[in-house]
């Protein structure tokens, strides 16, 4: 799987393999969520969590935020207030993130498109004639890296100024020279998981369907690109293995990332499938659950 877009990274920080009690790895490498996970719910970063993050980074853990979020709604987490002061902004060191569940790599620093993995555009109109014909009354969107485009009938709650409306048919030939990074598929009263079995069983070998929204909104993907995937392909370029990762979501778009890391957390607030596939537990996103496991990790070895 080649990356359409492939540029030179900044440097990322090395050093030494220190011990956790009980001969345990201490982690090289902590990869979150945002929503639901390590954002509240009103969309913002806690003071604590955003120490937490700095502390974790000054102790030599590169810290990888992994979302199904688009590069441009980021904001959130390239400029977080450090210590609740809106004066002060904090960038993390690494500034790496992880977009669009796995499809696009970005530097938070220089606002910079590192690597797409793209949804080829035959498998995208494979994808809307199986899953329109399967379940009626599916609308669709498409996320490009430059930009957000729907049909009339899709509930666009999240609409940008330039955004083309059209035949999702239309929407594919257009643009042709910028990557779709997700294919969207929104049902107005179709069980979601429901909706997400049928999607998969009817156009699982063109695309990879996930979902992170309590609605019925699927996420569609190139085949084989997760966040697990572009996650797997950074760690291997810094040298990090996958028990050196620590993990943390809430939703089944999290659930490749949580089986591949090493050690993974669910938030108590997560999705009953991520509750079942992961191997530890932390409070709620409301509670600071990230920051409460990276304090313990940073006590333990400190």
């Amino acid at each position: 799987m080649d990356p359409v877009t492939s540029l030179s990274r900044p440097p990322h920080p090395s050093r030494s393999q220190q011990q956790l009690p009980g001969h345990l790895k201490a982690p090289r490498l902590i990869a979150t969520d945002l929503d639901g996970t390590l954002l509240r719910d009103d969309r913002t970063v806690s003071a604590r969590t955003i120490a937490a993050l700095a502390a974790a980074e000054a102790a030599g853990i590169e810290v990888f935020f992994v979302t199904g979020r688009p590069a441009r709604w980021m904001h959130v987490v390239a400029t977080a207030p450090l210590d609740g002061d809106p004066a002060r902004r904090s960038f993390l060191t690494n500034g790496i993130a992880i977009c669009a569940n796995g499809a696009a790599v970005y530097d938070l620093h220089r606002d910079l498109l590192l690597e797409a993995f793209p949804l080829a555009e035959p498998d995208a109109r494979a994808v809307v004639a199986a899953v329109r014909d399967a379940v009626p009354g599916t609308t669709f969107a498409i996320e490009r890296t430059g930009g957000f485009h729907y049909e009339p009938e899709y509930a666009a709650a999240w609409a940008e100024a330039d955004s083309l409306v059209g035949p999702i048919e239309e929407l594919l030939a257009s643009d042709a020279d910028q990557p779709v990074l997700k294919l969207l598929a929104r049902h107005d009263s179709a069980d979601p998981d429901a909706f997400l079995a049928a999607a998969r069983g009817v156009a699982g070998q063109h695309a990879e369907f996930t979902r992170s929204s309590p609605s019925a909104l699927l996420e569609i993907s190139g085949v084989g690109v997760s966040k697990a995937s572009t996650l797997a392909r950074c760690c291997a370029e810094r040298g990090i293995t996958a028990d050196e990762v620590i993990a943390f979501g809430d939703m089944p778009n999290d659930l490749a990332m949580l089986s591949w890391a090493g050690t993974s957390y669910a938030v108590a607030n997560a999705h009953p499938d991520v509750l079942a596939a992961t191997t530890h537990r932390t409070s709620a996103n409301e509670d600071d659950g990230v920051a409460h496991v990276i304090e313990a990790i940073l006590s333990d070895y400190a």
